[in-house]
């Protein structure tokens, strides 16, 4: 199956680039280009776009607004965001995971590294790296952001939804690892993870992994190590 791709920046050039990158694939096409955040969130309903790889600094409708307007309809519960961004260590990022984004990517990447991150975003997958990316997004997370009107405050709450097996795999989750590394920290199998984690997304209403990330640190099931 072709993913749709949707490229979402003000900079024409790099769009042109980032064009000529994905349509080179032959499991991938670009369906669309925006240039600012409404536009992106009017191109991915009518494209039927899987991903859209969102820059989050754009005039008008910023990247994280139309994110979270994204994320917000349920026409388009299947779509992927992934954020582009110059910086990595910005607290935008965190803003964006917390707005529905699957990960971030930061600009300077190879061109493998981009593809790849099209792939994993699309098969439901969180771009959050097992171990500075993880950290980073606990760290500000911990901060909290009072002004985050989108933050539930009932999320800890529903943590009583889950299993004790369920709450286990995700403390793993929020630790960056794979299903293949908690099944053999848990001493389960691969699938019974994936099933887990799936039952954890269901009863927490995650989108995705990187999702669950955000609800582990927010509720207070995981806190950040202390440096």
């Amino acid at each position: 199956m072709t993913i749709r791709v949707l490229l979402a920046d003000d900079q024409a050039l790099l769009r042109s680039a980032f064009r000529v990158l994905v349509d080179s694939e032959p499991d991938m096409e670009v369906v669309g280009e925006a240039s600012d955040g409404a536009e992106a969130v009017r191109l991915t309903k009518e494209q039927r776009a899987d991903v859209v790889l969102m820059d989050i600094r754009m005039p008008g409708t910023d990247g994280l607004a139309a994110t979270r307007m994204i994320s917000a309809d349920p026409a388009l519960a299947g779509v992927r965001v992934v954020i582009l961004t110059t910086f990595e260590v910005d607290d935008y990022v965190v803003q964006s995971l917390r707005a529905g984004a699957s990960g971030f990517l930061g600009k300077g990447s190879e061109p493998e590294e981009l593809l790849n991150a099209i792939r994993i975003a699309a098969g439901g997958q969180a771009l959050l790296s097992p171990a500075a990316t993880t950290g980073l997004i606990a760290r500000f997370l911990a901060q909290g952001d009072p002004a985050d009107e989108n933050r539930d405050p009932a999320r800890g709450e529903r943590l009583d939804s889950l299993t004790v097996r369920e709450r286990e795999v995700l403390v793993q989750v929020a630790g960056g690892h794979s299903n293949d590394e908690i099944a053999e920290r848990l001493e389960v199998s691969p699938l019974t993870v994936k099933t887990h984690v799936n039952r954890a997304m269901a009863k927490l209403g995650a989108r995705d992994r990187a999702q669950l990330v955000v609800i582990a640190y927010e509720s207070g099931l995981v806190r950040p190590r202390v440096e």
